[in-house]
């Protein structure tokens, strides 16, 4: 009898070992402090009776370091410093899913379960840090290497999506190492106005002008160069801009619809953060078959990009009825005022239950 009572002891003090979780955050982007709200917000609302929390945080520069401070500090932009930070090395050593980190001039280890990159644009959302923890055979949540760097290439996920019968609006693609000022011109000019110039690799409406004229094509170029060594340019779709909000692998649901109400130019990084003279409309203002059908597309683009966890599909629904695809936020703003959370909000999940059922995909 008192071997049976061992054994569910030890059993029972297994299963109450809590996972750990890696929360990264900053990021070498010029989306670092829109991450750092995000993952303020992700860090402080986990579970902590389920899940301990293990801070990563990436400078400006991209140096990694094991941030052991107060988690206020993140969302000052003071965390970084020589009390609170130890240097982690890169690469990091596979065996258990350790992270090795330099303590007075000593290594020591940490055991992570999965890590949870809350990190926005380039060098975070693109791709090369969802690389390098596969490379490291680290559990981590959100889109895979594969997906990240599909959804952040706008030009490539637009025709892939675009095979697939799916509206996308006419485009191409410069290069900034390009020297024939005459090609470029003319294949600005075969497109509509107006027109959309973008980096290619970039959120948050970073570097983006709208032009309306063959005047403002070169202040345009040099502003989206300053970003990226790729941009496209595209047309106008003259509609409305509606998100669709997707969680989960196999079973997928799906948040309220949201609409975005411009007075201005376009959703620019100033009124994506202020809502100065826009507003968002939660749930949108479309008519139920609307809403279906713009779901039924967003479920289709989110599987055709191999999207996982969760992510935000970004559309467009024109006067005619026609919807056309924008793009797919990977890892869309995450703060309790971000439109992700408050699509997931109105249709019943909150924001704390929203950030551990995004977890608990994955560990």
């Amino acid at each position: 009898m008192r071997k049976i009572k061992t054994n569910i002891k030890r059993e029972n003090q297994i299963k109450n070992v809590k996972k750990k979780i890696g929360v990264i955050f900053g990021g070498c982007s010029p989306e670092y402090k829109v991450s750092l709200n995000s993952s303020y917000s992700v860090i402080t609302n986990i579970n902590k009776d389920k899940y301990d929390v293990v801070l990563i945080g990436i400078t400006k520069q991209g140096d990694f370091y094991l941030f052991n401070g107060d988690v206020e500090k993140i969302k000052s932009d003071t965390w970084f410093n020589d009390k609170d930070c130890y240097k982690l090395l890169i690469p990091c050593s596979k065996e258990d899913n350790r992270l090795v980190f330099v303590k007075n001039s000593k290594l020591e280890y940490i055991k992570i379960d999965a890590c949870f990159p809350v990190l926005h644009g380039k060098n975070g959302e693109d791709g090369t840090l969802q690389g390098m923890l596969e490379l490291l055979d680290i559990k981590f949540i959100g889109c895979d290497m594969l997906s990240s760097t599909l959804c952040m290439n706008k030009y490539i996920s637009h025709k892939l999506v675009e095979s697939y019968g799916i509206k996308v609006a006419n485009s191409i693609v410069i290069s900034k190492y390009e020297n024939n000022t005459k090609q470029i011109n003319d294949s600005i000019n075969k497109l509509k106005y107006p027109l959309f110039i973008k980096p290619m690799r970039a959120g948050s409406s970073f570097g983006i002008s709208k032009i309306y004229s063959k005047d403002k094509i070169g202040q345009a170029l040099s502003k989206a160069f300053e970003y990226d060594s790729e941009i496209i340019v595209e047309e106008n779709v003259d509609g409305i801009e509606i998100g669709v909000s997707i969680l989960g692998n196999k079973k997928l649901y799906v948040g309220k619809i949201d609409e975005i109400e411009i007075s201005n130019n376009f959703f620019d990084y100033k009124e994506k953060y202020t809502l100065k003279t826009s507003k968002i409309h939660v749930p949108a203002r479309i008519d139920k078959e609307t809403e279906i059908k713009a779901k039924e597309i967003a479920i289709k683009i989110y599987k055709i990009l191999k999207c996982k966890d969760f992510a935000r599909v970004d559309l467009f629904y024109t006067k005619s009825g026609e919807i056309y695809f924008n793009e797919v936020n990977t890892i869309p703003g995450f703060t309790t005022h971000s439109r992700y959370p408050n699509m997931m909000k109105e249709s019943g999940i909150n924001f704390f239950e929203l950030v551990n059922k995004i977890i608990d995909l994955e560990v």
